[in-house]
């Protein structure tokens, strides 16, 4: 039995009692989850006794998402939902947040929209922060994809060329370190994850925060655009370049690294690597 598995189907069996403890401290009444619901996440709307439309949002407690209450309270809705209470234990995370309403996804709008809105927030959310601050640097997330990328390549046959695979990977380790300047960053920003609201037009949700480049803040919504990636990358990404005033050199190398990374469980983005990868 693998410990870890066992762990969380033991951790999902605690989720309902959770929630109920969650509605009494918080004075909730919590309704039906959203659908489709996930396995690292339970999440419902609810309404607080003084009539407030909220979210309860019950995680499993995972490396990427472990500061997702610190950069909400960052932000503290300037761009995103605002936070209004967590608890947390060993292994749950639990968050009470602002509902979006209606909450329809950003994803339901064309892609040059999409694009307008996404640089839009990302302006507005990356922050400079003081010495001392309790945030991941973006450079602890990339060497770790970039061993787990070696872990499996060396057991899977590649879809890269091995001397591509290996420029990709080095890249990835090398670029975060040689950022001119280190902010709080998002790192999982695209249409899925921005909701419309009436507080302000559009917000982000589900952060997962670390502090670095932040010109790896667009790849995911890059990765997203499936359509106009593979027709165009260079294109794409001198068009969100230009939208957030960065070095599109510098993107294209980052979206280069990033597709070699994801192309052992993502195949389709081997191409783009090929594509896209330095001279």
């Amino acid at each position: 039995m693998n410990a870890p598995n066992e762990r969380h189907r033991l951790w999902l069996a605690t989720v309902p009692g959770t929630v109920k403890k969650l509605e009494q401290r918080w004075s909730l009444d919590v309704g039906a989850p959203f659908q489709p619901g996930g396995q690292n996440a339970w999440v419902a709307p609810a309404r607080t006794k003084t009539g407030e439309d909220v979210v309860v949002k019950v995680a499993w407690r995972h490396p990427e998402a472990e500061h997702e209450a610190a950069g909400l309270r960052v932000w503290d809705g300037q761009g995103s939902v605002r936070l209004h209470a967590t608890e947390e234990t060993e292994d749950t995370v639990a968050l009470l947040i602002e509902r979006c309403v209606p909450g329809s996804a950003l994803a339901s709008r064309p892609e040059p929209e999409q694009d307008l809105v996404i640089a839009s927030l990302l302006s507005r959310l990356w922050r400079e922060l003081a010495p001392g601050h309790e945030f991941r640097p973006l450079q602890e997330m990339c060497d770790a994809w970039a061993e787990a990328f070696e872990q499996k390549s060396s057991t899977r046959p590649g879809v890269l060329d091995p001397g591509l695979a290996r420029e990709g990977v080095g890249l990835f380790r090398a670029l975060p370190a040689s950022a001119e300047r280190h902010v709080l960053l998002c790192t999982d920003l695209h249409a899925g994850n921005v909701l419309a609201a009436q507080r302000e037009p559009w917000l982000m949700i589900d952060p997962k925060p670390y502090v670095g480049d932040p010109t790896y803040d667009p790849l995911q919504h890059l990765l997203n655009c499936d359509e106009r990636l593979h027709a165009d990358p260079a294109g794409l990404v001198r068009r969100i370049a230009e939208l957030l005033a960065l070095d599109p050199d510098r993107l294209l190398l980052w979206l280069f690294a990033r597709c070699v990374i994801e192309s052992v469980d993502w195949p389709t983005l081997a191409p783009i690597a090929r594509l896209v990868a330095p001279n």
